[in-house]
C-alpha cells in the first residue's frame, strides 16, 4: 500500500529510481487484483462447484429410490456412530439389521442393512435407498451440503489465486531489491577509491 500511495509522489520526485517507479505499479497491479480478480475467480469457481454439485443431486435422485426396509433380526455387530460425507453431521448408524425391501421393479430383496436406527427391533420399518437394480445405495446428497462444499470451494480457489497474486508480487519485489543492490555495489565500487580525498569530488 506504501508503493501504491507512492506512485503519485514519485512521479515528480528526483530521487525516484526507475524500480522505485515499477514496484508502485506492480504494487498497484496487484491490489487492483486482489479486490476485482481475486473475488471474480472465487465467484466462479464456487458457481462451477454448485453447478456439478445440482447435476451430481439430480443424477443420484433419478438413479436411487427411497423404499421402507422391514427388520428381520439384528446381525451380530456392534453399535457405532460415522460421520456421513453426504450429510451435515454425523449420524447414530446403529446395528446392522438383516432386512427385506421391495425394489423399484417389484422385486423382494433381503440383505445386511448397515444403516439402520440404533434402537430398532425386529419387525419394524425404516427407510432405505436403493439403486436401479435394487442395491442398497448411499443416500442423495442434499442440497445445504452442496452448497456449503461449493462455498467453501470458492473460498479456496480466492485464497490460492490471493496468495498467488501476492507471491508474485513479492517474487517481482526480490528481482528489484537485488538490482538495486547490484547497482549500489557498482556506485560503491567506483567511489570506493577516492571516498575522503580532497577534491575527489566525494
Amino acid at each position: 500500500m506504501r508503493a501504491v500511495v507512492g506512485l503519485r509522489r514519485w512521479r515528480h520526485n528526483p530521487l525516484r529510481r526507475k524500480t522505485d517507479l515499477v514496484e508502485a505499479w506492480v504494487a498497484l497491479a496487484a491490489l487492483l487484483l486482489m479486490i476485482l480478480a481475486v473475488p471474480a475467480i472465487g465467484c466462479i469457481s464456487g458457481s462451477l462447484t454448485d453447478g456439478a454439485f445440482r447435476r451430481t443431486i439430480q443424477a443420484q435422485h433419478e438413479e436411487r429410490h427411497r423404499t421402507q426396509a422391514l427388520v428381520l433380526r439384528h446381525a451380530s455387530a456392534p453399535a457405532r456412530v460415522t460421520f456421513d460425507p453426504e450429510t451435515s453431521a454425523a449420524r447414530d448408524t446403529g446395528r446392522p439389521v438383516i432386512a427385506k425391501w421391495t425394489a423399484q421393479d417389484g422385486s423382494r430383496r433381503t440383505g445386511v442393512v448397515r444403516s439402520a436406527p440404533a434402537r430398532i427391533r425386529p419387525g419394524e420399518t425404516f427407510p432405505v435407498w436403493t439403486d436401479g437394480e435394487g442395491r442398497l445405495a448411499g443416500r442423495p446428497l442434499d442440497l445445504t451440503t452442496a452448497r456449503t462444499h461449493a462455498v467453501l470451494a470458492g473460498l479456496g480457489v480466492a485464497a490460492v489465486a490471493a496468495g498467488l497474486v501476492e507471491a508474485g508480487r513479492r517474487l517481482i519485489v526480490w528481482k528489484l531489491n537485488q538490482r538495486r543492490y547490484a547497482r549500489l555495489d557498482i556506485a560503491w565500487a567506483k567511489a570506493g577509491p577516492d571516498w575522503g580525498r580532497t577534491g575527489a569530488g566525494s
